[in-house]
Parts: structure tokens; sequence; C-alpha cells
């Protein structure tokens, strides 16, 4: 018994060793001036290199505060600046990581044509990368961590950083398409078609790299099909487009089967996509039984099943107009089962009920307006007959027209102009006022 308690003891002070000489192990620093000198600013930046080596980050940011507030004009200024940055990177943390991302984009804003500049916008995307959650959790890291690892393949597209941002961006698409997808599912087991339709169709359209993408068009055309003979087309494009992009796919010699049954024509698989999806199976990462086993428990999602080569969505997912919705309401060209016109006369419609549902019928029912033939003199306008609820035109006499004789010059004259009221005498201030007259006396 004592003996098999020494000998547990002696396991765990072995194992306690190797932790610490791993712990005090130092972790080379990437960007090193390989330049011998001694001069003082150089110095100041050695030592405070070996502190990060070391794992001493808050001594050797006070050495490189020092050097860049002392030696203000030096070579290594730049340097310090992204040794302070790293020094911050590698602490962790979340506090650690928020000034690290601040430190690199001052570095980037400041000096943008130096190579380091591209390593710092990938370690940027590196931060919130390993950050990001789980498909059906928070997708603010995701989100972020597609901003900024797109950035790198935008900014510094000729960079040696850029092949691994490109990796780094379909992982994070692989999680984002994951997410649709599981929304897309949620909306079918609650019986809303047309909801799980547009979740799927934006799925599909805009990540094709993603690894279940094809079970999506087999999901999207079904759902199509439930929501009636009017989106049959569009449940014809998604069981072609399985046959087409993916040929490989377990679901494809059944999407064959619907069209031959629909009467559509079934497409040729693509070769380009044929040698993508044969790519992608032979080199696909095995996941391991601790992976498998600690998987539910981790926080991190699962990267096995993303893509290894295409060409990455530069865009990103954007929510698109669903189908289900007119084409006329959707801005786009297009008619609706709606239509609407004026009646040719508005009293019809309390008269003849059938009106509103047919126009002609009301243009039918009112009887067309007759007049009477009339003689008109000489050089004058016959008069006009106008629909019902309209104002007559009003005709202008011509410019050059004769003046008109006889009655027709009487008539014609103005009216005369009212008489204006008798205008009061002026009377004396200093006359004494008269008495009124006596009316009784006349």
């Amino acid at each position: 018994m004592v003996r098999n308690a020494n000998r547990y003891a002696a396991w765990f002070a072995a194992l306690v060793i190797l932790l610490g000489v791993a712990g005090c192990r130092r972790h080379k620093y990437d960007n090193p001036i390989t330049k011998d000198t001694q001069q003082p600013d150089k110095v100041l930046f050695d030592r405070a290199v070996d502190d990060i080596e070391r794992g001493r980050y808050e001594r050797a940011r006070l050495v490189l505060q020092t050097l860049m507030n002392t030696y203000d004009t030096s070579e290594y200024l730049a340097k310090a600046k992204l040794a302070e940055a790293d020094s911050w990177y590698r602490e962790g943390g979340s506090n650690g990581l928020a000034q690290a991302e601040f430190a690199y984009k001052d570095f980037i804003l400041f000096y943008p044509q130096m190579e380091e500049a591209a390593e710092a916008q990938e370690k940027i995307c590196k931060m919130q990368y390993q950050q990001m959650d789980k498909s059906d959790r928070d997708p603010m890291h995701a989100l972020r961590a597609e901003d900024e690892c797109r950035q790198v393949l935008v900014q510094f597209p000729n960079s040696k950083f850029a092949p691994e941002a490109q990796q780094l961006l379909r992982n994070i698409q692989e999680v984002r398409a994951d997410a649709e997808y599981k929304v897309g599912l949620y909306y079918r087991t609650k019986g809303n078609p047309y909801a799980s339709a547009n979740r799927l169709q934006a799925l599909t359209d805009q990540f094709p790299l993603y690894s279940h993408s094809d079970e999506a068009l087999w999901e999207l055309a079904e759902e199509y099909g439930r929501m009636g003979d009017k989106f049959e087309n569009q449940q014809a494009s998604a069981y072609a487009k399985i046959v087409r992009d993916y040929p490989l796919s377990p679901r494809a010699e059944e999407a064959k089967a619907r069209l031959q049954e629909m009467n559509r024509a079934v497409p040729e698989p693509d070769p380009v996509a044929y040698s993508r999806m044969k790519y992608e199976a032979e080199n696909r990462t095995k996941r391991g039984l601790l992976s498998k086993i600690w998987g539910p428990f981790s926080g991190h999602p699962n990267m096995s099943m993303a893509a290894k080569s295409g060409t990455p969505q530069m865009t990103g997912l954007r929510p698109t107009i669903p189908k289900s919705v007119p084409a006329i309401a959707a801005g786009t060209e297009g008619t609706s089962d709606v239509t609407a016109s004026v009646a040719a006369d508005p009293s019809v419609l309390e008269t003849n009920p059938e009106a509103r549902a047919n126009p002609a019928a009301g243009a039918a029912a009112t009887p067309p307006a007759t007049t009477a033939p009339a003689t008109t003199a000489p050089g004058t306008t016959a008069p006009t007959t106008s629909a019902p609820g309209t104002t007559p035109p009003v005709t202008a006499a011509p410019a050059n027209a004769a003046p008109a004789s006889g009655a027709a010059a009487k008539s014609a004259k103005p009216a005369k102009k009212a008489k204006k009221p008798p205008k009061k005498k002026k009377t004396d201030k200093n006359q004494p006022p008269q008495p009124p007259k006596d009316q009784s006396k006349q």
C-alpha cells in the first residue's frame, strides 16, 4: 500500500516538473530585429523582446514605451509599436485581446505599406475567430471574424497571409451557413414553408461551399412543393441545381427522378463541381474519438466539415426577397393576380353590382350619349356634347376675328358699372348745427 502511494506521488511530481518546464520555455518572437548593433534604441527593443518571450508582458510594454517616447525618430519605431500589440495578443484574455485589436489597427493606420500590416490584420481576424461560438449561439464574433478576414483579402491580396485568411473565411462561412440551415429546418417543423424556403433559398444561393448545401437544396425543393403548383418552377430549379452542382451528392439520383416525373430537362453535371466535390471528399478532416466525445461540451464549433477549396463568398449573407412576394410588390417586372381599373361611369357601381368584378360591364351598362343635330350660323362653332360628370370644353375666339354686329354686338356689350355712392358735403366746423326740418309742414 505504501509502495503504491509512493509510486503515485513520484508520478505526480514528475508531471508537475514537466508542466513547469513547459511553462518556463521561451516562445520565440515572430518579428525580431536581426541587425547587430549596440544603439540605445536597439538595446531597448531587444530587452522588450526578451521580456515578451519570457511572458513578462507588462515589463515589456514599459520598455517599449520608453523607447517610443525617448527616440521618437528611431528606425525601430514601427517595430516597437508592433511589438507592443503582440504583447497584448500573447497575454490574451478579453481585455488583452481588445487592447491588441486597438493596437494592431493603429499600426495598420500609420504603416499600411509595411509587410507586417497584413500580419496585423490577420491577427485581428484570428482574435475574432478564436472567440467564435457554435452556429446555434450568438453570431457576433462570427460576423466580426468574417469582416476582418475578408479585409485581409481585400486590402492585402498578394501577401503571404492571404491563403490562410481565405481558409479561415471558408471555416467561418461554414458556421454561418449552418446557422441558416438550422433556422430553415426550425420553420419547417413549425409548418411555415414560406419562411423555411426563404432561409434555405438565401443559404443555397450565397453559400455554395457549405458542406450540406445539397441537403439544403433538397429541403428547399420540398418546401416549394408544399407551397403549391405556383412554385413548380422554383422546385424544379432546386432539383436541377443538385444534379448540376453537386453530382456526387446522395440526393443526385433522386433529384433526377423527380425532374423526370415533372417532365423537366435533366441537366448535365458540371465537371468543375465534380472535381471540387471529389477533392473535398479526399481531403476532409477526420474527427478523432476525443473530439467526438468532447464536442457537445465545447463552446467552439467543429470545422472538420468546412470546405478546403473554392472561393469564399466576399459579400457575406445578405437578406433576399422571398419568392412568395409578388413581382410588383418586390419592385421587379411581372404581373400579379390582382388587377384594378376605373369604371366609365361611377354611378353604375350602385345599380350594377357586377361592374366591380368586370369593368367592361360597367362601361357596357352606360348607354352612349346622343346629340340632336343642330344648325349653326355661318362663322360660329357647333356646340359639343360632353360625357356625364365632365366639364364641357371652352372654345376661345380667334385673335383676328371680326367684331360682331347687330343684335350680337348689343348682347356682347359689357355690363354697366355700378354707381358710386354720393359724396358727403363738407361742413364748416365753426358753423353751429342747424335743427332738423319739420316733415309735417311739407
